[in-house]
């Protein structure tokens, strides 16, 4: 399995950038959980968001909650991020990710089968 992120850059802060995921290999399966989960230098990778195979139910890291919307297209196999309200504290690698299913509402890095090469997201202040 592959996972191609694009749409990374330099926002100002308050505003809004869409990141992008794309899967694609023979082992890659629609019935699965995708997300992403972020890291700052520095600082350890945390959990942004996950989204389940269906659409039907999201999950957010509560620094995201309220800003952030996750949502896929399974004809496409992508996932997309809408990051909005930007803050300087949201500037980080993003790194897409497939896994199983959340527990609990926790995605836990130990649950990713497979990561995305990273999008830089820098925000200006």
């Amino acid at each position: 399995v592959q996972l191609q992120a694009s749409g990374g850059g330099l926002v100002q802060a308050g505003g809004s950038l869409r990141v992008s995921c794309a899967a694609s290999g023979r082992h890659f399966s629609s019935y699965t959980t995708m997300g992403w989960f972020r890291q700052a230098p520095g600082k350890e990778r945390e959990f942004v968001t996950a989204i389940s195979w269906d659409g039907r139910s999201a999950y957010y890291g509560d620094s995201v909650k309220g800003r952030f919307t996750i949502s896929r297209d399974n004809t496409k196999n992508t996932v997309y991020l809408q990051m909005n309200s930007l803050k300087a504290e949201d500037a980080a690698v993003y790194y897409c990710a497939v896994g199983s299913a959340p527990v609990g509402g926790k995605w836990y890095m130990s649950m990713i089968n497979y990561w995305g090469q990273g999008t830089l997201v820098t925000v200006s202040s």
